[in-house]
């Protein structure tokens, strides 16, 4: 059986992680590997209802999000997670927790983010309409030493996708 592995997409809104994780999936796909997306809108929706925006929720539906995508990647499947995940802490314990967490900033600057933000929700966190938005009243932890970035602003998606391969390549995920 091939090797599953946890994709942890982290960043801004806005930065790409759904629109590159799409990319990552369909090449991964053609490779005739198992995949998933754990998108963290869908995720929130269906798994993780009823749960605030609080730091404390917040960290609740990650460790869902990463017992899922573990269970998961036990199966041989590469399971790829799509949420913000903005704080620091909890990302490190997912990583101490699976030994096949492969963490990728999806990096892109805030003014960048906000220029994409289709839904207008960076606007409406600036007119005090969303509490709690990341980026804006909430912070945005950076990674220490993701095994991936990915700088959105000046790559493009194909560019950002195929570092992710290329990098599963080399990590042994994946077969050239």
């Amino acid at each position: 059986m091939e090797k599953g592995a946890i994709l942890w997409f982290t960043g801004l809104s806005g930065a790409g992680k759904s629109t590159i994780s799409k990319l990552v999936e369909k090449e991964l796909k053609a490779r005739n590997r198992k995949v998933e997306i754990l998108d963290g809108d869908i995720v929130r929706t269906n798994l993780s209802k009823g749960l605030t925006f609080s730091k404390e929720d917040r960290d609740t539906n990650i460790l869902r999000i990463g017992f899922v995508a573990n269970l998961l990647s036990r199966n041989g499947v590469i399971a790829i997670t799509a949420a913000i995940s903005p704080y620091k802490a909890i990302r490190n314990k997912l990583r101490d927790m699976y030994d096949n967490f492969v963490e990728v900033y999806i990096k892109a600057p805030l003014e960048v983010c906000e220029e994409r933000d289709v839904k207008g929700l960076y606007a409406k966190a600036r007119a005090g309409e969303i509490k709690n938005f990341t980026g804006i009243d909430d912070p945005y932890e950076e990674p220490d030493n993701p095994e991936i970035i990915c700088y959105t602003d000046k790559e493009t998606v194909e560019e950002s996708a195929a570092k992710i391969i290329s990098t599963l390549e080399k990590m042994g995920y994946l077969t050239k």
